[in-house]
C-alpha cells in the first residue's frame, strides 16, 4: 500500500533542503516523478536533491535535451524533462531504460506525460503553490511504496 506525507515550505531554501534530505538518502536506481505548474520550485527541489547526492556543479532544468546526466556525486543523477516529449518513442530513442534501471537515480518533471513508462514503486513528489498563504509557500507531496525507499528520513514533524 502506498503512504502520503505532506511537507509545507515557506522559502526556496526550505524546498532546496527538503530535496537535499531526500537526495542524502537516495538508492541506487530510485526513480522519483517530480510534479507541478511552472513556477512551482521543481528545479530548486532537484537543486537540493543534487545537492544531497554531493553534485556541486550546476543543476539547471534539461528542457531542451531531455535528459542531463551528473555524474560527480556518489550516485550519478539522470535529471529528465519530459515536457517537451511528443511521443513515447523518443524516450526509447534516448534510452530510457538504461537509465531508470541503472546505478543512479532518475528524477524526471513532468513524468504525467509518460506515466505509461514509470515503474508502479517509483516515488511521486508534487509541489503546489498557494499565493494565498504566501509568495514562497508551497505544499509537496510525496508518495511512496514504503518508509525504506525513504531511508526512514520523512517522518512527519
Amino acid at each position: 500500500m502506498r503512504k502520503t506525507v505532506v511537507y509545507e515550505t515557506a522559502s526556496p531554501a526550505e524546498t532546496f533542503e527538503l530535496g537535499n534530505k531526500l537526495g542524502s538518502q537516495a538508492k541506487p536506481g530510485m526513480i522519483i516523478c517530480l510534479n507541478g505548474d511552472l513556477g512551482t520550485g521543481k528545479t530548486v527541489f532537484t537543486q537540493g536533491f543534487a545537492a544531497g547526492l554531493g553534485i556541486t556543479e550546476p543543476v539547471n532544468s534539461p528542457t531542451f535535451t531531455i535528459v542531463q546526466v551528473y555524474e560527480e556525486g556518489r550516485l550519478p543523477l539522470y535529471h529528465f524533462d519530459v515536457y517537451r516529449i511528443g511521443d513515447l518513442e523518443e524516450m526509447d530513442e534516448i534510452g530510457y531504460e538504461d537509465y531508470f534501471y541503472g546505478e543512479g537515480v532518475s528524477l524526471i518533471e513532468w513524468s504525467e506525460l509518460i506515466e505509461e513508462l514509470i515503474p508502479r514503486e517509483a516515488m511521486g513528489v508534487l509541489i503546489e503553490k498557494d499565493l494565498s498563504r504566501g509568495f514562497d509557500y508551497r505544499r509537496i507531496t510525496l508518495n511512496f511504496e514504503d518508509k525504506e525507499q525513504l531511508g526512514g528520513i520523512f517522518i512527519k514533524k
